[in-house]
């Protein structure tokens, strides 16, 4: 198993917090029912308005999303984040990881991520774990380089759960698809 069957990477692109919010709470309840473990890297606290709007919806979930830790994390740093995947991947054969921040931050969460997923490749292959990493972006932030952050996922995640980037953007051609219909 290679380190992309254990390791699956998606955007999502929000216009404010609440926005996020809205969108990422059916998405997260549907996993929790399916026993799937919710891990949160947010470089700004949500933790306000995921209990406000789960109240007012009155979701199956609601104490599960509420214990999910949604204050800001600052683990930025290889050992931080190796501890949070450990005891995530202990008891449970798959993790979500919702990441939030800037440009900078996203990057070295998930190059930490893919170094533990890399380090720990054949232990976690082996019992079958997975790990799905949802990197969240504000779209006034990222508005000008979408296609970079597109290349660099495997799906996309918006109101209507997991999609395929093609299914979202028309035109969009990942750039290895470009590279090997260009050289034919």
């Amino acid at each position: 198993m290679s380190n992309q069957e254990t390791l699956e990477k998606i955007c999502s692109f929000y216009v404010s917090e609440w926005h996020m919010v809205t969108m990422l709470l059916p998405y997260i309840n549907k996993q929790i029912e399916n026993n799937v473990n919710v891990e949160t890297i947010l470089q700004q606290e949500i933790e306000k308005n995921v209990t406000e709007l789960v109240s007012r919806l009155h979701t199956k979930n609601e104490e599960k999303i509420k214990a999910i830790y949604w204050k800001q994390r600052n683990l930025v740093n290889y050992k931080e984040i190796e501890k949070l995947l450990d005891k995530a991947m202990k008891n449970n054969n798959e993790t979500i990881i919702i990441v939030n921040g800037t440009n900078e931050y996203i990057g070295a969460v998930n190059t930490n991520i893919e170094n533990y997923m890399q380090k720990h490749i054949r232990k976690l292959a082996g019992k079958g774990k997975k790990v799905k990493v949802i990197n969240c972006y504000e779209v006034m932030q990222f508005n000008y380089n979408i296609n970079t952050i597109l290349d660099m996922h495997d799906k996309v995640l918006n109101t209507s759960g997991e999609k395929e980037i093609e299914e979202m953007f028309a035109g969009y051609h990942r750039k290895e698809t470009e590279a090997m219909e260009n050289a034919n």
